[in-house]
């Protein structure tokens, strides 16, 4: 553990860079438990870079954390390529315009040289820029969907995916050789732009990138005969321009913005939590659909790689899963596919985990492939860029994961909700022509397939503590496997971290051949699964639970005793 008064006496001297750090350290001072909280530790920077809290300290992000990162990127970026470069992006949050002109002026002072949007565009524009000016790699500043308080640094390989854990674990040595004060080479935004070592990324970029991304419609002339009416919200985010402008594109010219959450607001005062997965963020856009006969809502997270929606059931708006969207998407894909004679040899559909097993019996109906890989969409890209090395990269369909990011097209390499948006209103548009909404899509899926009900529990564990109590929660499950849940016997437990496979019935074990993780799975003798793994980017305990059943009724049931089995499990 980090010396703690050592640290705060240091910080509250030196910590002048942001008129706001020194007045919140003096606030703390004499509280020790504040103080602890902000100092205990150092910001883990893993595969998805930094993510923290906003303010003054070694557990928090702050010009001063950003800046060491970034020291610790540039060394290894010229230590492993010639002339390197790195493209910039950055979201609507507090502090992320900022973050990302530091972060541009340390990597200019280290003669790395800077691609930076010159407004917040979405994550996979990033991905995007990454990959078309051939990078080294790539920098977002942004916290996805977390509450205001937070924001984050992501780092990008030169595939346009989030940094492999090699790449994260040498750049992270480098980082703890940096003193944060002391040891980072940095020069003024200003100075770098005036000397040529950052460039502001121009408009042929964003064209080429929607031009991608028109090219992923597959019914194209279903959207201009079906009008969709749409109301969406960007969350006050950096979806507002992109979504708005394929949409456009491709003839969809019903589309009501959210008025409140139309502009960037790193607060997102009408939405805490703005996150597509919940109610909350689209409760202004049920309001805005009030006397309207719109189609469908739609909703894209700050950094606009996530995407929810809610459509139309009568006389009201019923919110779909991440997994019920996933689903569509692949039924939608593979059929009509299929029916225009468009359906690769090999299709190959992706997803992680955790997404539903739903995904598997639609794929067994068309002859697809799943790639079931570990949560994290850069498993995602890297599947597809490995499919682009062996000439096959027209194989690949649709990527996904339950947490609301899709991937169609081969334009970037992590999930992207502008293309995202633009499937799921071609997928509205065709069946809208057909008499239905995706509502009744969705039941008719159900009804070929079979009920799979999915449903996640997120459970928060804030502070030092709550580290060292989830970590302790894991270890408890791995030493005193769970038998049954909701009185369903576990038939084979999954343990990623350990990469094995063991069956509980024949006492045969498996391996596991993807990359460790920590992960815990659970399936029982009626086909449900529960898996457990703490979030990489959050401090929470996720379960994910896939109730099977005949009816909904039944899914429901088992759904209840299953949660409240995981619950005592847990000890919340």
């Amino acid at each position: 553990m980090n010396d703690i008064n050592k640290l705060y006496e240091q910080w509250l001297s030196s910590a002048t860079a942001d008129a706001d750090l020194i007045p919140e350290l003096e606030s703390v001072k004499g509280d020790n438990e504040a103080i602890l909280d902000r100092f205990y530790k150092n910001l883990e920077f893993g595969t998805a870079g930094l993510r923290g809290v906003i303010g003054a300290g070694t557990n928090r992000m702050n010009v001063y954390t950003v800046n060491q990162a970034t020291q610790g990127l540039a060394d290894y970026l010229n230590e492993t390529f010639s002339n390197p470069s790195v493209a910039i992006a950055y979201d609507s949050r507090i502090k992320s315009k900022e973050f990302a002109e530091s972060a541009a002026g340390v990597l200019a002072a280290n003669g790395v040289k800077v691609y930076i949007y010159p407004e917040l565009v979405p994550t996979p524009m990033l991905s995007f820029a990454v990959r078309r000016l051939e990078c080294s790699s790539g920098i977002i500043i942004t916290a996805s969907h977390n509450p205001s308080k937070y924001n984050g640094f992501k780092c990008y390989d030169p595939n346009g995916y989030q940094m492999t854990d090699e790449a994260a674990a040498k750049t992270y040595e480098y980082i703890q050789n940096i003193d944060m004060f002391t040891g980072v080479k940095t020069m003024s935004f200003e100075d770098a732009l005036a000397e040529d070592m950052v460039d502001f990324i121009e408009d042929w970029l964003y064209d080429e990138f929607y031009a991608k991304v028109s090219a992923c419609l597959v019914n194209p002339d279903s959207i201009k005969k079906a009008d969709l009416k749409v109301i969406y919200t960007p969350l006050n985010g950096a979806g507002n321009k992109p979504v708005r402008k394929v949409l456009k594109m491709a003839g969809i010219t019903d589309v009501t913005v959210v008025r409140e959450q139309e502009k960037p607001n790193g607060n997102f005062p009408t939405c805490p939590y703005p996150n597509p997965e919940i109610r909350q963020a689209f409760e202004c856009a049920i309001e805005t659909a009030k006397g309207t006969d719109a189609d469908l809502l739609l909703a894209t997270d700050p950094d606009c790689d996530r995407v929810g929606i809610a459509v139309r059931d009568g006389d009201d708006y019923v919110l779909m899963t991440g997994n019920e969207v996933g689903a569509m998407l692949c039924e939608y894909l593979l059929s009509t596919l299929k029916e225009q004679n468009k359906l690769p040899a090999n299709p190959v559909v992706v997803k992680s985990i955790v997404t539903t097993p739903l995904i598997e019996a639609i794929c067994k109906e068309y002859g697809a492939e799943v790639a079931d890989l570990l949560t994290g969409f850069k498993y995602i890209g890297e599947l597809i860029t490995n499919l682009e090395k062996q000439g096959k990269e027209e194989n690949f369909v649709v990527g996904m994961e339950e947490s609301y990011g899709y991937l169609r097209g081969i334009h970037a390499r992590d999930k992207d909700a502008v293309v995202a948006s633009l499937m799921i209103c071609e997928m509205a548009a065709v069946y809208k022509l057909s008499g239905i909404s995706l509502k009744e899509f969705m039941d008719s899926i159900y009804k070929k397939y079979g009920m799979y009900l999915n449903t996640v529990l997120n459970f928060a564990f804030e502070g030092a503590s709550g580290m060292q109590k989830m970590a302790d929660i894991m270890n408890s499950l791995r030493e005193n496997a769970p038998t049954s849940f909701a009185d369903k016997k576990v038939v084979k437990v999954a343990d990623y971290k350990e990469s094995i496979i063991k069956d509980t019935i024949t006492g045969e074990n498996a391996v596991i051949n993807l990359p460790k993780s920590n992960v815990l799975s659970y399936s029982l003798e009626d086909n449900s699964k529960v898996i457990i793994r703490p979030s990489g980017t959050e401090p929470k305990i996720k379960v994910y639970i896939t109730a099977c059943g005949n009816t909904r009724a039944e899914s429901e049931e088992k759904t209840t005793l299953i949660s409240e089995d995981a619950k005592k499990l847990l000890g919340v």
